[in-house]
Protein backbone atom coordinates (compact mmCIF):
# COMPACT_ATOMS: atom_id res chain seq x y z
CA UNK A 1 0.00 0.00 0.00
CA UNK A 2 1.27 3.33 -1.02
CA UNK A 3 0.61 6.21 2.06
CA UNK A 4 -1.09 9.63 0.87
CA UNK A 5 1.13 12.29 1.34
CA UNK A 6 -0.23 14.55 4.26
CA UNK A 7 -0.99 18.20 2.67
CA UNK A 8 -3.13 19.65 5.74
CA UNK A 9 -1.40 22.89 7.51
CA UNK A 10 -2.37 23.93 9.98
CA UNK A 11 -2.49 27.23 11.86
CA UNK A 12 0.73 26.19 13.85
CA UNK A 13 2.50 25.17 10.63
CA UNK A 14 1.91 28.61 9.09
CA UNK A 15 3.55 30.28 12.26
CA UNK A 16 6.35 28.29 12.08
CA UNK A 17 6.32 28.86 8.41
CA UNK A 18 6.44 32.62 8.81
CA UNK A 19 8.72 32.78 11.28
CA UNK A 20 11.34 30.49 10.14
CA UNK A 21 11.56 32.60 6.79
CA UNK A 22 11.68 35.99 8.60
CA UNK A 23 15.74 35.96 9.19
CA UNK A 24 17.29 39.05 7.62
CA UNK A 25 19.36 37.16 5.32
CA UNK A 26 16.76 35.10 4.48
CA UNK A 27 17.88 31.84 6.31
CA UNK A 28 16.38 29.56 9.00
CA UNK A 29 16.77 30.26 12.62
CA UNK A 30 18.60 27.17 13.88
CA UNK A 31 16.85 24.80 15.84
CA UNK A 32 17.23 24.98 20.02
CA UNK A 33 17.78 21.18 19.85
CA UNK A 34 18.47 19.53 16.55
CA UNK A 35 17.82 16.13 15.39
CA UNK A 36 20.58 13.46 16.38
CA UNK A 37 20.95 13.20 12.28
CA UNK A 38 21.33 16.67 11.93
CA UNK A 39 23.61 17.73 14.78
CA UNK A 40 26.13 14.89 13.81
CA UNK A 41 25.34 15.09 10.49
CA UNK A 42 29.48 15.23 9.77
CA UNK A 43 30.21 12.42 11.57
CA UNK A 44 27.66 10.04 10.14
CA UNK A 45 29.19 11.52 6.39
CA UNK A 46 32.50 10.38 7.73
CA UNK A 47 31.75 6.91 9.23
CA UNK A 48 29.52 5.95 5.41
CA UNK A 49 32.03 6.88 3.62
CA UNK A 50 34.73 4.87 5.09
CA UNK A 51 32.33 2.26 5.95
CA UNK A 52 33.18 -0.86 4.02
CA UNK A 53 31.39 -3.68 5.65
CA UNK A 54 27.72 -5.40 5.14
CA UNK A 55 25.00 -3.34 5.90
CA UNK A 56 21.38 -4.66 6.39
CA UNK A 57 18.66 -4.10 4.12
CA UNK A 58 17.55 0.06 3.92
CA UNK A 59 20.55 0.77 6.90
CA UNK A 60 22.68 3.88 6.19
CA UNK A 61 26.10 2.44 8.26
CA UNK A 62 26.32 -1.38 8.88
CA UNK A 63 26.34 -2.39 12.32
CA UNK A 64 30.02 -1.68 13.16
CA UNK A 65 29.54 2.13 12.13
CA UNK A 66 26.30 2.55 14.07
CA UNK A 67 28.37 1.18 17.04
CA UNK A 68 31.17 3.11 16.50
CA UNK A 69 28.91 6.13 16.24
CA UNK A 70 27.48 5.54 19.68
CA UNK A 71 30.93 4.93 21.62
CA UNK A 72 32.99 6.86 19.50
CA UNK A 73 36.26 6.14 17.87
CA UNK A 74 39.17 7.65 15.83
CA UNK A 75 38.10 7.16 11.92
CA UNK A 76 41.00 5.62 9.12
CA UNK A 77 40.99 9.20 7.95
CA UNK A 78 41.69 11.14 11.65
CA UNK A 79 38.09 11.65 11.85
CA UNK A 80 37.26 11.92 15.71
CA UNK A 81 33.73 10.22 16.33
CA UNK A 82 32.43 11.76 19.42
CA UNK A 83 31.20 9.30 21.79
CA UNK A 84 27.42 9.42 22.14
CA UNK A 85 26.58 6.97 25.09
CA UNK A 86 29.42 6.01 27.86
CA UNK A 87 29.20 2.70 29.06
CA UNK A 88 29.85 -0.94 28.44
CA UNK A 89 30.32 -1.58 24.68
CA UNK A 90 28.22 -4.89 24.84
CA UNK A 91 24.93 -3.20 25.79
CA UNK A 92 25.32 -1.36 22.56
CA UNK A 93 26.68 -4.18 20.36
CA UNK A 94 23.48 -6.42 21.30
CA UNK A 95 21.36 -3.18 21.13
CA UNK A 96 22.41 -2.86 17.30
CA UNK A 97 22.40 -6.64 16.98
CA UNK A 98 19.05 -6.95 17.74
CA UNK A 99 17.63 -4.32 15.31
CA UNK A 100 19.34 -6.14 12.28
CA UNK A 101 17.42 -9.10 13.54
CA UNK A 102 13.51 -9.35 13.73
CA UNK A 103 12.89 -8.75 17.11
CA UNK A 104 12.13 -4.91 18.28
CA UNK A 105 14.08 -3.39 21.13
CA UNK A 106 13.26 -2.63 24.46
CA UNK A 107 16.43 -0.19 26.02
CA UNK A 108 14.93 -0.36 29.99
CA UNK A 109 16.30 1.23 32.53
CA UNK A 110 15.85 3.67 35.52
CA UNK A 111 15.18 7.72 34.66
CA UNK A 112 18.15 9.20 33.50
CA UNK A 113 20.00 6.24 32.44
CA UNK A 114 20.17 7.73 28.32
CA UNK A 115 17.41 5.41 27.22
CA UNK A 116 15.72 8.38 25.26
CA UNK A 117 19.73 9.37 24.14
CA UNK A 118 20.55 5.92 22.96
CA UNK A 119 17.08 5.30 21.55
CA UNK A 120 17.71 9.08 19.51
CA UNK A 121 21.10 7.99 17.78
CA UNK A 122 20.10 5.07 16.93
CA UNK A 123 16.84 5.19 14.27
CA UNK A 124 19.71 8.50 13.60
CA UNK A 125 21.89 5.99 12.38
CA UNK A 126 20.20 2.95 11.21
CA UNK A 127 17.83 5.07 9.47
CA UNK A 128 18.80 8.52 9.16
CA UNK A 129 15.75 9.99 10.78
CA UNK A 130 14.89 10.05 14.26
CA UNK A 131 11.83 11.62 14.34
CA UNK A 132 9.53 8.68 13.62
CA UNK A 133 8.62 8.83 17.21
CA UNK A 134 5.58 8.07 19.59
CA UNK A 135 6.05 9.63 22.84
CA UNK A 136 4.08 7.22 25.40
CA UNK A 137 1.80 9.13 28.07
CA UNK A 138 -1.45 7.78 30.04
CA UNK A 139 -3.56 9.30 26.94
CA UNK A 140 -2.05 8.21 24.01
CA UNK A 141 -4.86 6.54 21.63
CA UNK A 142 -4.11 3.52 19.59
CA UNK A 143 -4.46 5.76 16.41
CA UNK A 144 -0.95 6.75 17.58
CA UNK A 145 0.14 3.67 17.03
CA UNK A 146 -1.56 1.94 13.76
CA UNK A 147 -3.60 5.22 12.13
CA UNK A 148 -5.88 7.89 12.28
CA UNK A 149 -8.14 9.68 10.19
CA UNK A 150 -8.88 12.87 8.45
CA UNK A 151 -12.24 13.66 9.58
CA UNK A 152 -13.07 16.12 6.79
CA UNK A 153 -12.18 13.71 4.00
CA UNK A 154 -13.64 10.88 6.46
CA UNK A 155 -17.14 12.66 6.27
CA UNK A 156 -16.94 13.99 2.83
CA UNK A 157 -16.08 10.85 0.77
CA UNK A 158 -16.02 8.00 3.49
CA UNK A 159 -12.73 5.52 4.39
CA UNK A 160 -9.85 6.35 1.20
CA UNK A 161 -6.23 6.26 1.21
CA UNK A 162 -6.44 9.98 1.05
CA UNK A 163 -8.68 10.09 4.55
CA UNK A 164 -6.15 7.85 5.92
CA UNK A 165 -3.33 9.42 8.73
CA UNK A 166 -0.46 7.43 9.14
CA UNK A 167 1.35 6.70 12.35
CA UNK A 168 5.15 6.96 12.95
CA UNK A 169 5.39 3.30 13.02
CA UNK A 170 3.02 2.84 10.00
CA UNK A 171 5.15 4.99 7.94
CA UNK A 172 8.44 3.43 9.15
CA UNK A 173 6.35 -0.23 8.01
CA UNK A 174 6.09 1.19 4.71
CA UNK A 175 9.45 2.54 4.03
CA UNK A 176 11.89 0.26 6.39
CA UNK A 177 12.85 2.45 8.64
CA UNK A 178 12.89 2.94 12.61
CA UNK A 179 10.46 3.39 14.80
CA UNK A 180 10.41 4.80 17.96
CA UNK A 181 8.20 4.46 21.05
CA UNK A 182 8.93 6.42 23.73
CA UNK A 183 7.83 5.43 27.55
CA UNK A 184 6.18 2.79 26.74
CA UNK A 185 4.73 1.74 30.08
CA UNK A 186 3.18 5.13 30.59
CA UNK A 187 0.60 3.72 27.66
CA UNK A 188 -2.35 2.16 28.48
CA UNK A 189 -2.42 -1.35 28.63
CA UNK A 190 -4.76 -1.87 25.82
CA UNK A 191 -3.04 0.20 23.65
CA UNK A 192 0.55 -1.17 24.29
CA UNK A 193 -0.68 -5.00 22.67
CA UNK A 194 -1.62 -3.27 19.45
CA UNK A 195 1.94 -3.50 18.74
CA UNK A 196 1.86 -7.40 19.07
CA UNK A 197 0.84 -7.78 15.47
CA UNK A 198 3.15 -5.17 14.29
CA UNK A 199 5.61 -7.08 15.98
CA UNK A 200 4.78 -10.98 15.26
CA UNK A 201 2.91 -10.31 11.62
CA UNK A 202 5.22 -7.42 10.33
CA UNK A 203 1.79 -6.49 9.18
CA UNK A 204 -0.86 -3.95 9.78
CA UNK A 205 -4.33 -3.95 8.69
CA UNK A 206 -6.26 -1.67 7.96
CA UNK A 207 -10.10 -3.05 8.06
CA UNK A 208 -11.67 0.17 6.79
CA UNK A 209 -10.08 -0.48 3.67
CA UNK A 210 -10.00 -4.30 3.62
CA UNK A 211 -6.11 -3.70 2.90
CA UNK A 212 -3.00 -4.27 5.08
CA UNK A 213 0.71 -2.48 5.46
CA UNK A 214 3.20 -4.99 5.28
CA UNK A 215 6.78 -3.79 6.51
CA UNK A 216 9.66 -3.87 3.98
CA UNK A 217 13.38 -4.94 5.05
CA UNK A 218 14.95 -2.24 7.37
CA UNK A 219 11.90 -1.51 9.61
CA UNK A 220 12.50 -1.98 13.03
CA UNK A 221 11.31 -0.48 16.59
CA UNK A 222 12.64 1.01 19.56
CA UNK A 223 11.03 1.10 22.78
CA UNK A 224 12.11 2.44 26.12
CA UNK A 225 10.36 1.95 29.54
CA UNK A 226 11.36 2.32 33.27
CA UNK A 227 9.23 0.68 36.15
CA UNK A 228 10.19 3.07 38.71
CA UNK A 229 8.01 6.63 38.21
CA UNK A 230 4.30 5.86 39.23
CA UNK A 231 1.93 5.54 36.32
CA UNK A 232 3.78 2.68 35.41
CA UNK A 233 1.63 0.11 32.97
CA UNK A 234 2.87 -3.77 33.22
CA UNK A 235 4.12 -5.27 29.66
CA UNK A 236 1.91 -7.76 28.86
CA UNK A 237 4.26 -11.37 28.52
CA UNK A 238 3.00 -11.49 24.88
CA UNK A 239 3.97 -7.78 23.97
CA UNK A 240 7.47 -8.77 26.05
CA UNK A 241 7.94 -11.35 24.11
CA UNK A 242 8.30 -10.02 21.33
CA UNK A 243 11.28 -7.54 22.10
CA UNK A 244 14.69 -8.45 23.63
CA UNK A 245 15.42 -6.28 26.41
CA UNK A 246 18.32 -4.44 26.81
CA UNK A 247 18.93 -3.18 30.35
CA UNK A 248 21.01 0.17 30.88
CA UNK A 249 22.71 0.70 33.79
CA UNK A 250 23.43 3.91 35.94
CA UNK A 251 27.24 4.45 35.46
CA UNK A 252 29.65 2.58 36.94
CA UNK A 253 31.93 4.71 38.38
CA UNK A 254 31.92 8.37 39.47
CA UNK A 255 34.45 9.26 37.18
CA UNK A 256 32.09 7.63 34.42
CA UNK A 257 29.15 10.21 35.84
CA UNK A 258 31.25 13.05 35.56
CA UNK A 259 32.36 12.10 32.18
CA UNK A 260 28.66 12.34 30.99
CA UNK A 261 27.45 14.86 32.67
CA UNK A 262 30.50 17.53 31.59
CA UNK A 263 30.06 16.10 28.22
CA UNK A 264 26.43 16.47 27.79
CA UNK A 265 26.63 19.57 29.40
CA UNK A 266 28.90 21.03 27.33
CA UNK A 267 26.85 20.39 24.64
CA UNK A 268 23.31 21.94 25.70
CA UNK A 269 25.86 25.18 27.04
CA UNK A 270 26.82 25.89 23.84
CA UNK A 271 23.35 25.71 21.85
CA UNK A 272 22.85 28.71 24.76
CA UNK A 273 25.07 30.27 24.84
CA UNK A 274 26.62 29.25 28.41
CA UNK A 275 30.21 29.63 29.48
CA UNK A 276 32.54 26.82 29.06
CA UNK A 277 32.45 23.40 31.45
CA UNK A 278 35.81 23.04 32.29
CA UNK A 279 36.05 25.34 35.07
CA UNK A 280 33.36 24.35 36.70
CA UNK A 281 34.50 20.59 36.44
CA UNK A 282 35.07 20.60 40.78
CA UNK A 283 31.26 21.34 40.71
CA UNK A 284 30.20 19.03 38.98
CA UNK A 285 32.11 16.63 40.65
CA UNK A 286 30.28 17.29 43.94
CA UNK A 287 26.93 17.32 42.42
CA UNK A 288 27.74 13.74 41.01
CA UNK A 289 28.71 12.82 44.05
CA UNK A 290 25.44 14.07 46.32
CA UNK A 291 23.76 11.98 43.64
CA UNK A 292 25.41 8.46 44.27
CA UNK A 293 25.31 9.14 48.01
CA UNK A 294 21.92 9.69 48.69
CA UNK A 295 21.01 7.22 45.56
CA UNK A 296 23.30 4.54 46.89
CA UNK A 297 22.05 5.01 50.68
CA UNK A 298 26.44 5.51 51.24
CA UNK A 299 29.15 7.57 51.16
CA UNK A 300 31.37 6.79 49.12
CA UNK A 301 34.25 5.60 51.30
CA UNK A 302 31.91 3.28 52.67
CA UNK A 303 31.49 4.20 56.38
CA UNK A 304 28.43 6.05 56.64
CA UNK A 305 25.14 4.94 56.23
CA UNK A 306 22.44 7.26 54.96
CA UNK A 307 18.97 7.71 53.96
CA UNK A 308 17.79 8.01 50.36
CA UNK A 309 15.18 10.48 49.52
CA UNK A 310 12.02 10.08 47.34
CA UNK A 311 13.43 10.81 43.97
CA UNK A 312 15.82 8.76 41.73
CA UNK A 313 18.66 11.29 41.43
CA UNK A 314 19.31 10.41 38.19
CA UNK A 315 22.41 11.25 35.63
CA UNK A 316 20.09 13.20 33.45
CA UNK A 317 19.04 15.43 36.65
CA UNK A 318 22.37 16.29 37.92
CA UNK A 319 22.84 17.33 34.21
CA UNK A 320 19.95 19.71 34.91
CA UNK A 321 21.04 21.02 37.70
CA UNK A 322 24.63 22.04 36.39
CA UNK A 323 22.98 23.59 33.24
CA UNK A 324 20.73 25.48 35.43
CA UNK A 325 23.75 26.73 37.15
CA UNK A 326 25.91 27.51 34.24
CA UNK A 327 22.39 29.88 33.36
CA UNK A 328 23.20 31.54 37.13
CA UNK A 329 26.73 31.78 36.46
CA UNK A 330 26.11 33.45 33.02
CA UNK A 331 23.41 36.16 33.58
CA UNK A 332 23.84 36.57 37.31
CA UNK A 333 27.56 35.51 37.86
CA UNK A 334 30.62 36.34 36.53
CA UNK A 335 30.32 33.24 34.34
CA UNK A 336 32.60 30.61 36.71
CA UNK A 337 30.36 28.05 38.16
CA UNK A 338 30.56 27.98 41.76
CA UNK A 339 28.68 26.42 44.58
CA UNK A 340 25.88 28.60 44.68
CA UNK A 341 24.88 28.03 41.31
CA UNK A 342 24.07 24.73 41.56
CA UNK A 343 23.07 24.79 45.49
CA UNK A 344 19.48 25.70 44.47
CA UNK A 345 18.84 23.08 41.61
CA UNK A 346 20.38 20.22 43.87
CA UNK A 347 17.85 21.39 46.72
CA UNK A 348 14.82 20.81 43.80
CA UNK A 349 16.59 17.93 42.64
CA UNK A 350 16.43 16.55 46.48
CA UNK A 351 13.63 17.87 48.09
CA UNK A 352 11.10 16.33 46.54
CA UNK A 353 8.79 15.22 49.55
CA UNK A 354 8.62 18.22 51.52
CA UNK A 355 8.07 16.38 54.51
CA UNK A 356 10.47 13.83 54.68
CA UNK A 357 13.08 14.50 52.12
CA UNK A 358 13.82 17.94 53.73
CA UNK A 359 15.00 15.76 56.58
CA UNK A 360 17.46 13.47 55.02
CA UNK A 361 18.69 16.32 53.33
CA UNK A 362 19.32 18.37 56.01
CA UNK A 363 20.75 14.90 57.82
CA UNK A 364 23.09 14.65 54.72
CA UNK A 365 24.61 18.16 54.98
CA UNK A 366 25.26 17.98 58.90
CA UNK A 367 26.92 14.70 59.14
CA UNK A 368 28.55 13.95 55.22
CA UNK A 369 29.26 17.78 53.72
CA UNK A 370 29.77 20.42 56.41
CA UNK A 371 32.62 17.28 57.77
CA UNK A 372 33.81 16.87 54.32
CA UNK A 373 37.05 18.88 53.60
CA UNK A 374 37.38 21.41 51.01
CA UNK A 375 33.99 21.37 50.83
CA UNK A 376 33.06 24.59 53.23
CA UNK A 377 31.62 26.59 50.22
CA UNK A 378 29.70 24.21 49.34
CA UNK A 379 28.46 23.22 52.54
CA UNK A 380 27.09 27.22 53.06
CA UNK A 381 25.66 27.64 50.15
CA UNK A 382 23.36 24.87 50.36
CA UNK A 383 22.76 25.74 53.76
CA UNK A 384 21.54 29.22 52.60
CA UNK A 385 19.34 27.96 50.05
CA UNK A 386 17.87 25.44 52.55
CA UNK A 387 17.01 27.70 55.52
Amino acid sequence: MTLPETTTTTAADAVATTSATTAADGSRPEALRPHAEDAFAPELAALAAVDDRPRPARWRLSPWAVATYLLGGTLPGGTVITPKYVGPRRIVEVAVTTLATDRALLLLGVPGTAKTWVSEHLAAAVSGDSTLLVQGTAGTPEEAIRYGWNYAQLLAHGPSRDALVPSPVMRAMAHGMTARVEELTRIPADVQDTLITILSEKTLPIPELGEEVQAVGGFNLIATANDRDRGVNDLSSALRRRFNTVVLPLPATPEAEVDIVARRVDQLGRSLDLPAVPEGVEEIRRVVTVFRELRDGMTTDGRTKLKSPSGTLSTAEAISVVTGGLALAAHFGDGVLRSADVAAGLLGAVVRDPAADRVIWQEYLETVVRERDGWKDFYRACREVSA
